[in-house]
């Protein structure tokens, strides 16, 4: 049998990025801190994200039908834990934003974002698995941003712990055998 503990740790020597994922839900913004989103698929374009079923947060996303994913940048982790941890009505209290296309809650200075219909909702043990249609994606968040830059690096979470990645210099390594999408002249993707 595989303790809590035990997989918490093992599991924990993964790193992945740090998202908070919102919606509208009624008139109220509603969002979470998510560390389980992914890419799925190219075509169709599809991305997961794993809530747990005692969040009511993740419940009112479901219930909603869509959602924007930000991926949080390395000078958000405040805001990481503000949405971990804060209730319901005060997550968005002093946080900027703007709507996205979809009209979702798109955080300023996100690193990138992902606006996405839910496709499918399917049981995860004590959490759902949600895929999601992407709908319309930029990198960067916010009015004084292009859609070909993002702000400083991605936030991660590694060993229970925010931290940022410590980028190489030089040309990244084209590993597509690995990875589901291609290299271009911009780099992946």
């Amino acid at each position: 049998m595989i303790s809590p503990d035990d997989y918490r740790h093992v599991l924990g020597h993964f790193a992945t990025g740090v998202t908070v994922i919102t919606t509208v839900s009624g008139d109220e913004p509603a969002g979470f801190t998510c560390q389980s989103f992914a890419a799925l698929s190219l075509d169709p374009p599809l991305v997961l994200f794993c809530p747990g079923k005692s969040s009511s947060t993740g419940g009112r996303i479901i219930e909603a039908g869509r959602f924007c994913a930000n991926v949080l940048s390395d000078d958000q982790r405040e805001l990481a834990r503000g949405f971990a941890v804060k209730k319901a009505e005060e997550k968005f209290a002093g946080v900027s934003w703007s709507p996205s296309p979809a009209g979702l809650p798109r955080l300023d200075g996100a690193h990138a974002w992902v606006d996405a219909d839910v496709e499918t909702v399917h049981d995860a043990g004590d959490h759902h698995l949600v895929i999601g249609r992407v709908t319309a994606l930029a990198v960067g968040a916010g009015a004084d941003q292009s859609a070909e830059t993002a702000p400083g690096e991605p936030l991660l979470f590694y060993r229970g712990r925010f931290t940022v990645p410590e980028p190489e210099r030089g040309a990244p390594e084209q590993v597509d055998t690995l990875l589901s999408w291609p290299w271009n002249d911009r780099g992946w993707g």
